[in-house]
């Protein structure tokens, strides 16, 4: 008998190598003759630099950057020189930080724009950012401070979500003929009632009376 497992992970709980690792444990206890094949599945969120590397054997690179409230964090992402895989939730990941510490206004992606620099400095042709996970709200803004670009409010001072005027900053040439593959699984908007305030944000720290003003910057 051949059994395939192919489990995403389960939020805050199991990574999908470590589900995968549980449920052959329990298939063998039942069926120790059975092949079994182990593929970690992924959804743009939690463990999907893993599952790239394991279905592209891709190697596994870990870079210490920036936590969603500030302290230092080991993300994982892969890469083999052609190919990237960037994870954000590695970086800004709602698993980081336990529901009783999470802050909406507070958390930021800039970690996950370090994770970009240090693969984009391995010069890759293709690059794929994993979205999904994450326990924040900030626009990018982190994550653009972090590549070089900086928000400013009306009076050119940098600033946050909430008094963004503009971005002003170079073009990092490094962006410069790769392509970039978004990996996600939903199709919200930005703004509205089915928006990333609306519908992520609750999750996420966010009160009903930040959300109205969460979507508005947004």
């Amino acid at each position: 008998m051949k059994i395939v497992i192919a489990p995403d992970s389960f939020k805050e709980s199991l990574t999908a190598v470590e589900a995968c690792t549980a449920m052959a444990a329990g298939v063998r206890d039942i069926l120790p003759d059975a092949e079994i094949i182990e593929i970690p599945m992924a959804d743009g969120g939690e463990g999907t630099a893993h599952a790239f590397a394991a279905a592209l054997d891709l190697e596994e690179r870990t870079t210490t950057v920036t936590g969603p409230l500030g302290d230092p964090v080991e993300a994982h992402w892969c890469g083999d020189g052609t190919t990237a895989v960037v994870e954000l939730a590695e970086a800004a990941g709602i698993h980081l930080v336990a529901p009783e510490h999470r802050d909406i206004w507070a958390a930021d992606t800039r970690g996950v724009g370090q994770l970009l620099n240090a693969a984009l400095d391995t010069a890759p042709q293709k690059l794929i950012i994993g979205l999904g996970g994450s326990v924040t709200t900030d626009g990018g803004l982190g994550l653009l401070a972090a590549l070089g670009v900086t928000a400013v409010d009306a009076a050119g001072e940098p600033t946050d979500l909430r008094h963004a005027a503009r971005i002003t900053g170079e073009r990092d040439p490094r962006w410069n003929d790769i392509q970039v593959v978004i990996a996600g699984d939903v199709d919200n908007p930005l703004c509205g009632p089915t928006g990333a305030a609306a519908v992520f944000g609750p999750q996420k720290g966010a009160t009903d009376e930040d959300i109205p003003e969460l979507d508005k910057s947004l």
